[in-house]
């Protein structure tokens, strides 16, 4: 099965240091979606820039999201569905119910929906991420329907994390590809 990545960055876009920035440029069959507000994201033109992207699938697709765009993933998956997209690789959930975790800006994007996704998914997560506790992500994990994989202390999971092409995060993909085929 060829399979197409969606990569969805989160708030502040990700940027050139970023995991999915190395992805998109090493995965041929990727798409990323571009918002036009990176910085106070507001939750309906998200969605809808989201759903544009989706409309315009034509092969099977996993959503590779980050931070944010994780809760913006399960928003648009309660409300629509799509049969090109077979999978979701969520990484580094922040945690938009928690003013302790995010920051005000976010908060249009709770509450974080809990129900079992429409198919497969793994949340990966970090022991160190200040954007959500271990605790709150195993739950959500839980609540999705989603595997499960700790990165160990990997911070955020992002720019910072300085992880590159990420090959760990190729490996947890190609699991989750395995799965779905």
């Amino acid at each position: 099965m060829e399979t197409q990545l969606l990569i969805i960055p989160g708030l502040g876009d990700s940027g050139e240091k970023h995991w999915q920035t190395f992805w998109h440029e090493k995965f041929e069959n990727s798409i990323r979606v571009v918002q036009d507000n990176w910085d106070e994201p507001i939750r309906e033109e998200w969605l809808d820039r989201l759903n544009e992207n989706i409309l315009k699938l034509n092969k099977p697709t996993i959503l590779v999201a980050h931070s944010l765009a994780v809760s913006l993933v399960l928003h648009w998956a309660e409300k629509n569905n799509n049969p090109k997209i077979v999978g979701a690789f969520l990484v580094a959930p922040a945690d938009v119910d928690s003013p302790q975790h995010t920051p005000e800006c976010t908060r249009n994007f709770s509450p974080i929906p809990l129900y079992k996704l429409p198919f497969p998914s793994v949340v990966v997560a970090s022991e160190n991420d200040p954007y959500a506790s271990f605790e709150r992500k195993k739950y959500f994990a839980e609540k999705w329907g989603s595997d499960f994989v700790n990165i160990g202390q990997q911070g955020h999971i992002n720019s910072d994390s300085d992880l590159k092409y990420w090959e760990e995060g190729q490996l947890i993909l190609q699991k989750l590809i395995k799965k779905i085929s």
